[in-house]
């Protein structure tokens, strides 16, 4: 069963920080990788250690997008924030996070 895809009302801040390009690759990415099985890690989407903005990473080159997983009452996936990653450090929006 395919999982419906939602994006935080945030991801639309951070994407104005971002280019096109970076947008589409996010976007074509999260339509490819998350809709089945977004709990199976791969060396794209991986379990992060507890931390405030989501419990899991997809990663599309330096970019970087943040989502949380629930399969009831409906399967889905939210989307909670989206970056580009520089070394040690996540420039989500305007903010700079050291995950």
């Amino acid at each position: 069963m395919p999982y419906r895809i939602e994006y935080s009302p945030n991801v639309e801040d951070h994407f104005r920080i971002l280019t096109a390009r970076q947008r589409k690759a996010i976007l074509d990415a999260v339509d490819r990788q998350l809709v089945h099985q977004p709990t199976v890690e791969t060396r794209n989407r991986t379990p992060m250690r507890p931390n405030p903005v989501a419990p899991w990473e997809l990663r599309i080159g330096s970019l970087r997008g943040y989502y949380d997983v629930e399969d009831s009452p409906e399967c889905q996936v939210s989307v909670r924030a989206v970056g580009v990653k520089q070394r040690d450090l996540v420039r989500i929006g305007k903010e700079v996070i050291q995950l």
